[in-house]
């Protein structure tokens, strides 16, 4: 790929410019390749664990796909690979290759595991609810209907709950780059930052914990419930694990790893 040789590429640090390329070139390939795209969402995103589609492999390989381009996805990757390139590089050259791509990891899984959890707790509630909407009845009815169909094993039931659990999908680079924003936060606290719609700057540590009450307020609200706030936060609490844990030996600044 010529994106690869040019001169804004090959002037950012080695692991971030590697997470743009992939990001990007997925993206694209699903994007001119709808068909194929469909293919790589059912393998690579993350799927809910008691799915038929799960693979442990999925809670790496769903960071690097983002939204497809007929469901928003330009905003989606734009948003998030900016954020990679705003910040990404200046951890990277803070913190050095290697522990800046353990900590862009950890929060990526950190936020995968979130939202397996949050399924975990929710998807029988939410099934259910959707039963009782189709069929307008009370969820107390519905869930009765749903026990008794489970205690007479009927087969068409089961079935019709793994389909639910496999439409249970995450994609997208948010978790690790929500943990990112954490840890530009923490390192450089006092950094002046502007938002488009603030035209006075703000200090970075005010627009992280701003960030971490909208995502909790939106995900116990589950306003926008098909964007993943749980899993948003995942990304912030196990990055702030790591950040904690090089605060007391001394190496969150890159003194030492």
């Amino acid at each position: 790929m010529n994106i690869t040789n040019s001169g804004f590429f090959r002037s950012l640090p080695p692991v971030t410019r590697n997470l743009l390329i992939i990001n990007i070139g997925l993206w694209l390939v699903g994007g001119f390749m709808p068909a194929f795209n469909e293919v790589i969402l059912s393998h690579l995103g993350l799927h809910y664990w008691g799915a038929s589609g799960f693979n442990p492999l999925q809670f790496v390989t769903y960071m690097f796909l983002q939204a497809p381009l007929n469901e928003g996805g330009v905003a989606h990757i734009f948003f998030n690979m900016w954020a990679l390139y705003m910040f990404g590089r200046i951890l990277e050259s803070t913190w050095g290759a290697r522990r800046y791509l353990l900590f862009y990891f950890a929060c990526g899984i950190g936020a995968a595991l979130i939202q397996e959890i949050v399924w975990t707790l929710t998807w029988q509630h939410d099934y259910i609810s959707a039963i009782a909407s189709q069929n307008h009845v009370s969820f107390r009815e519905a869930e009765a209907a749903v026990r008794t169909g489970l205690e007479a094993g009927h087969d068409s039931l089961v079935s019709a709950m793994d389909t639910y659990k496999r439409m249970l999908l995450t994609i997208g680079a948010s978790g690790a780059i929500f943990g990112l924003l954490l840890g530009f936060g923490c390192v450089f606290p006092n950094v002046p930052m502007y938002l488009f719609f603030i035209p006075v700057p703000i200090k970075a540590k005010w627009i992280v914990a701003g960030y971490g009450v909208i995502e909790l307020f939106l995900g116990v609200s589950d306003t926008l419930s098909s964007v993943a706030h749980y899993a948003h936060l995942g990304g912030m609490l196990f990055g702030g694990i790591l950040i904690i844990y090089w605060h007391f030996n001394g190496s969150l600044h890159g003194k030492r790893y």
